[in-house]
């Protein structure tokens, strides 16, 4: 497997930078994680940063296939 990280964390559409900003604040919060904008996520444990990244990306997909007709998601 190549070694190329510049496609994993490149935002494929730029305008939406500030949705996903937001989308990861307020997902940080529901887990537990208040003031995560201003928390060093270098003192984070690797788990707690995992979690609000995988929930956020579950959101996402959910979202998606909602879009697309999915309607219903389950869990």
């Amino acid at each position: 497997m190549a070694n190329n990280k510049t496609g994993s964390r490149r935002i494929l559409v730029p305008e939406a930078r500030q949705a996903l900003d937001q989308m990861k604040l307020e997902i940080a919060s529901e887990l537990g994680l208040a003031n995560y904008n201003s928390i060093d996520k270098g003192n984070l444990p690797s788990r707690q940063n995992g979690y609000v990244g995988g929930y956020m990306t579950k959101k996402l997909v959910e979202m998606a296939q909602q879009s697309m007709g999915g309607g219903t998601t389950t869990k």
